[in-house]
């Protein structure tokens, strides 16, 4: 086989396995431990950009990959074609981090959901369900931020799985859009671990949200807090649509803080 032929044999493998990127399944990087004990830094995801073609939309309990710029990342950066092209061949071969707004977390509430936390056990409450969530990292709280929110429609309210060291939607309540991702930002589902060999696995959907009934048009009962000397057992919070005040909170370093 001639040079000329190798080379644009391998022009040709190359441009498909871009477009296949692109379209069908791509690798993310890990850059940090917020998903842990799920994902690992320097593990390799491949997510699947069809897993919400069409009417389909991200289910709670998904590992999702999604766009920030507008949620978790304000403004958007100056491009730079010949960078982008670059980073996307490196994100191919899995030797690239992920850009700075893109993150990868855990759906926790979705259209119409009212979430809340704690509950008077210190678990998480999907409406006025308690959510076991034996996913999270060890010796974590679900979260030592109070929140309760109601999720608008078309949007997401993600968490990381490592809560003590998770940028996710509580860091972002006080700012525009109170924390909540769009849905047409989402990537795609994160479905496999590719990378290392010894890790490689399935990604399932967690099922910690089984029981979780449909929002209702109320957004459900107060959630249970318990009661204190002060408060009576009816107490409940403020109304879910006002979300408690959060300094906004600082931009991340990089991708999927």
């Amino acid at each position: 086989m001639s040079w000329r032929r190798t080379v644009l044999l391998g022009v040709a493998v190359a441009g498909a396995v871009l477009l296949f990127s692109h379209f069908v399944v791509q690798p993310f990087q890990i850059p940090s431990n917020s998903m842990e004990p799920t994902l690992r830094v320097g593990d390799r995801v491949l997510v699947n950009k069809l897993a919400y073609a069409g009417d389909a939309e991200p289910e709670r309990g998904d590992l999702i990959v999604f766009d920030g710029t507008g949620s978790f990342v304000r403004g958007s950066a100056e491009e730079n074609p010949a960078g982008e092209v670059t980073q996307e061949v490196l994100a191919v071969l899995g030797l690239a981090k992920p850009d700075e707004t893109d993150f990868v977390k855990r759906v926790v509430g979705v259209g119409g959901d009212r979430v809340v936390c704690c509950d008077g056990s210190g678990r998480l409450q999907v409406n006025g369900t308690a959510v076991d969530e034996g996913y999270l990292h060890p010796g974590d709280a679900p979260s030592e931020v109070p929140f309760d929110i109601v999720v608008p429609e078309g949007t997401l309210w993600v968490m990381g799985d490592h809560r003590s060291n998770s940028r996710d939607s509580r860091d972002h309540l006080g700012a525009p859009g109170g924390g909540m991702v769009p849905v047409d930002r989402v990537i795609g589902r994160a479905d496999w671990i590719g990378w290392p060999f010894g890790r490689w696995s399935a990604l399932e959907r967690a099922d910690a949200f089984s029981r979780v009934p449909e929002p209702s048009p109320d957004h459900g009962p107060s959630p249970d807090r318990g009661s204190s000397p002060d408060r009576g057992p009816d107490w409940s919070p403020a109304p879910p649509s006002v979300p408690p005040p959060v300094p906004p909170s600082v931009p991340p370093s990089g991708a999927d803080g």
